[in-house]
């Protein structure tokens, strides 16, 4: 008998219609963006599904993730930029249906400039989401 191993959430058929996803905030974005877990368990190890949803006009600072990062554009203009210093002029617009490797602690910034966009992250956890300078971390910010 063949012994087959599975990762984690992925060992019976199943599918995630648009209308289960479950959007809620999280800490390291800004109060407004949205994240979706679609597949795994982003916190630990292993492969995840996630999707960002971003309200028109948003900015997300310059930050790094240590994971490799597999962006694919369900819907809007996703606008990212390489840098550790959030420059409106070096953010590329990528319309739906683009997808974009962003290799591990590449620092860079998003943009909801012409309306919101979402996203579909997948990658191998956990997820880091370090900000280059701490002041732009929501985690961090006095409530």
């Amino acid at each position: 008998m063949v012994q087959t191993h599975h990762q984690p959430d992925q060992a019976v058929l199943r599918s995630v219609l648009p209308e289960d996803i479950d959007w809620k905030p999280f800490p390291a974005f800004p109060p407004s963006v949205r994240l979706a877990i679609v597949v795994g368990d982003p916190s630990e190890p292993g492969p995840y599904v996630i999707r960002v949803k971003v309200p028109s006009g948003v900015k997300l600072m310059p930050h790094k993730h240590p994971e490799d990062r597999v962006y694919t554009v369900l819907s809007g203009v996703f606008y990212i930029g390489l840098g550790d210093r959030f420059d409106a002029d070096k953010v590329q617009a990528y319309p739906p249906g683009s997808v974009i490797v962003l290799p591990g602690n590449t620092a860079h910034f998003h943009w909801a400039k012409s309306g919101e966009y979402v996203t579909q992250v997948t990658a191998i956890g956990p997820l880091g989401l370090d900000y280059l300078d701490p002041g732009n971390d929501p985690r961090q910010q006095k409530h």
